[in-house]
């Protein structure tokens, strides 16, 4: 028999991926903590609620988070770009816990180039992951006291009176970032990317 594999619903067994709980051996692999001893950046914290289409938590989605580090460089390189010159890894995992909530320790990221060469503001690339869901879905996270978020080319594909959806706010507390998620909703459903 040939053919692809269907896909299938995202299901509840997160706790094999969450490997920080040291309940598997892979432990240092990811965490919900991207910050390295000599990590270069702002440190910061972008925690959120997830919330279904209906405004009740979600208590057992998984949040994934790609980003650049403090200087606007990944981890792996584009040709022609400088190469990391500390530890930090700008991938982490977090899976929510029964009242919805998640947080990332992490650095500030950089501003970075796009495919086109124009750069691009500060962010953070997210990957979610839900029971319901067939397939994961992509966001980004900007942060609302960035002034370059005004020229930022995939900012502004997204309709103006959407672009909220993909801020994450100043907290009063220092360092701290809100960016909550709603998959479903009416106006304050995020904006998820056709990848």
């Amino acid at each position: 028999m040939s053919g692809i594999t269907p896909s299938q619903t995202v299901g509840p067994y997160f706790a094999y991926g969450l490997t920080p709980t040291k309940r598997y051996d892979w432990s240092d692999a990811f965490s919900n903590n991207l910050i390295t001893p000599d990590a270069v950046g702002e440190k910061i914290r972008v925690e959120g609620i997830v919330r279904d289409g209906d405004g009740a938590v979600i208590p057992d989605a998984m949040i994934e988070i790609w980003q650049a580090d403090g200087q606007g460089r990944y981890i792996t390189p584009v040709a022609g770009e400088a190469k990391p010159n500390t530890a930090f890894r700008g991938f982490g995992r977090c899976g929510t816990d029964q009242d919805g909530y998640y947080s990332f320790d992490t650095v500030k990221p950089g501003a970075v180039a796009g495919p086109d060469g124009k750069m691009q503001a500060p962010h953070i690339v997210v990957c979610y992951f839900s029971r319901g869901l067939l397939t994961h879905l992509f966001t980004r996270i900007y942060f609302s006291d960035e002034a370059s978020n005004a020229t930022d080319p995939t900012l502004a594909q997204v309709p103006e009176e959407r672009r909220f959806t993909l801020i994450a706010k100043k907290d009063n507390r220092p360092g701290v970032y809100t960016f909550n998620i709603r998959p479903q909703g009416d106006d304050d459903e995020t904006v998820f990317f056709d990848i």
